[in-house]
């Protein structure tokens, strides 16, 4: 290396990205790129001391629903003080391109029904510079970052935006729908978008309440736009679907439209309450299919899927009782004003939950638990809202009341909803274990007001390799290897998720031994002043993408050297 170096990382030990033992030694970087790794002579123009320090390359997060956010803001939060230097976004089907003026508001709807982003949010925020989806990207290339952000094509702006209302009520696509949504396919993916996404979830619902266009499409109308993913050579399928009674089914499509595409299709893969087993049956034919020359992998995550309940959130177990209507609509320092008036707190423990929904999902008291700070992702039930509440001989509505007044009406209880049907996180540890998934599923940038999951690939590591008490942990070098490189990989991004020369220099520097995410808290800092749940953490001493430090000791550093990334560039 003859060049001085723009910088060199000094004396770090490197887990790589490959999955192989860790190593001390320097990693120099010149012009966004790794210039060279190992014992490193000269000196940077800048430099990073990381003796005692754990250097890895940047995480890269498959599954996010920035679409909205990437049009208005340059800090990708959550993610990007989390260690995530690339995000790849339009999942699960939704998205806002391609879209005409008088579906907006459509588009608008299936985003807060379905990913849990308030209206008034987009609203305000949405430019709305685009029509067709390269317009789109075109919008997001303008634009600068402080991570990398990639996209993919979601079926139903594509459905609405081909078929109308049509669409919209799920109406059966004719000939020429299918041949125009498959054009459009090809046409957004030699823009750069990564993939093609889908929903067949029935979970997934507009603001209005109304089933998502793609639920039930026709497999006529996946494969033909399969075709055209194929036609391209690149991308893969992203779906997300219903299982359960209809395993071989759905299962079945999966595996026709990878067979047909010759493109890997990625699904959702968590464990469920309903079918705590069905996990392991997914994934036994995930390896059945992939053995017979199909390309099919699950996208798991590392924690359970979770609700958050506070009284400054968007949800807490009190939310359908009568006497929360007009508590609820005050300020948070009056509504916690009110919440201190033991008048009020008698009548909100003692009035019905709501609907039985409401019900069973705000005030299901044997899995509710207090969230901590540090936060436990994996509880003990002993520990349950429930559980507590019997051995102080009070009513559990009681409890959760009072531990969500702590810190000024700011205590938040947490609710697992997948991934913990026996209590534990054992299922998520042999998914971790499987050569055919991916850890993703956090959803950075949606379910603001209840949920902050974009902070799972953080929480993966820290838990997996060092912290877990309730059972066995995995190695931290492939643990690293999951969450960068083997996420580049599968989404073709070969410059990108290991430290070696040439690759691109996105790299965070980490004090392993005091790693951990901080509580979660409150912002009112979207358009429209509106609110989201944002996490930070402690221990990452620098995040850098393409050479340039955006995180520093928990500030950004107002650096923004990331951009949109496309496909077969």
């Amino acid at each position: 290396m003859s060049e001085r170096p723009d910088l060199v990382i000094r004396g770090g030990t490197v887990a790589d990205g490959s999955g192989g033992p860790l190593r001390e030694v320097d990693v120099a970087v010149s012009g966004g790129r790794i210039s060279a790794v190992g014992s490193v002579v000269q000196n940077g123009r800048e430099e990073i001391d990381a003796r005692g320090r754990l250097v890895t390359p940047g995480f890269v997060d498959v599954h996010t629903h920035y679409d909205a956010q990437a049009t208005w803001a340059s800090q990708i939060l959550p993610s990007s003080c989390n260690g995530v230097t690339t995000v790849l976004m339009g999942n699960c089907g939704v998205g806002f391109a391609p879209v005409r003026p008088e579906h907006h508001d459509m588009l608008i709807s299936l985003m807060e029904g379905v990913e849990d982003i308030p209206e008034v949010v987009m609203k305000e925020g949405l430019p709305w510079t685009w029509a067709s989806f390269p317009d789109y990207l075109d919008t997001l290339a303008g634009r600068q970052y402080d991570v990398d952000v990639a996209t993919q094509v979601p079926h139903a702006a594509l459905r609405v935006f081909v078929m109308g209302e049509r669409g919209a009520n799920r109406e059966e696509a004719t000939a020429e729908d299918r041949a125009e949504m498959a054009r459009l396919t090809a046409e957004g993916m030699r823009a750069g978008a990564f993939g093609f996404s889908t929903s067949r979830l029935l979970q997934h619902r507009t603001a209005a309440g109304e089933t998502v266009p793609s639920y039930g499409a026709a497999e006529a109308e996946l494969a033909e736009i399969a075709d055209a993913v194929a036609d391209v050579g690149r991308g893969w399928i992203q779906v997300v679907g219903d299982y359960g009674d209809a395993i071989d089914a759905e299962f079945g499509l999966l595996q026709r439209l990878a067979e047909r595409s010759g493109r890997p299709v990625t699904f959702t893969l968590l464990q469920t309450h309903r079918y705590p087993e069905q996990w392991r049956d997914l994934l036994e034919r995930t390896a059945a299919a992939n053995a017979a020359g199909a390309e099919i992998i699950g996208q798991i995550r590392g924690r359970p899927t979770s609700t958050l309940l506070g009284f400054e959130l968007s949800e807490n177990p009190f939310l359908g009782c009568e006497s929360w209507a007009d508590v609820g609509r005050l300020p948070i320092a009056e509504r916690v004003a009110a919440l201190r008036d033991p008048a009020l707190r008698a009548r909100l423990i003692a009035e019905p939950g709501g609907s039985r929904r409401q019900v069973r999902r705000l005030q299901d008291w044997e899995n509710l638990y207090p969230l901590g700070d540090p936060p436990q992702y994996e509880p003990d039930p002993g520990t349950s809202i429930g559980a507590v509440a019997r051995r102080q001989g009070i009513a559990p509505a009681e409890l959760a009341y009072d531990l969500m007044l702590e810190g000024d009406g700011r205590g938040i209880l947490y609710h697992p909803m997948t991934n913990y049907a026996g209590g534990d996180m054992a299922p998520v540890y042999e998914m971790l274990g499987h050569p055919n998934t991916l850890i993703g599923l956090g959803d950075g940038g949606a379910h603001v007001g209840i949920m902050c999951d974009a902070t799972d690939m953080l929480h993966t590591l820290t838990h997996w390799t060092r912290d877990r008490s309730r059972g066995p942990k995995r190695g931290l070098a492939d643990m690293v290897r999951r969450l960068t490189a083997a996420n580049a990989d599968a989404m073709g991004l070969a410059d990108r998720g290991r430290i070696a020369p040439g690759l691109r220099a996105d790299i965070n520097v980490l004090d392993y031994d005091t790693l951990n995410l901080r509580g979660p808290e409150v912002r009112y800092d979207l358009p429209a002043g509106g609110k989201r749940i944002l996490q930070g953490s402690r221990g990452i001493e620098a995040t850098l993408v393409a050479g340039v430090p955006v995180w520093q000791h928990g500030e950004a550093t107002g650096a923004l050297p990331g951009r949109l990334v496309r496909s077969g560039g």
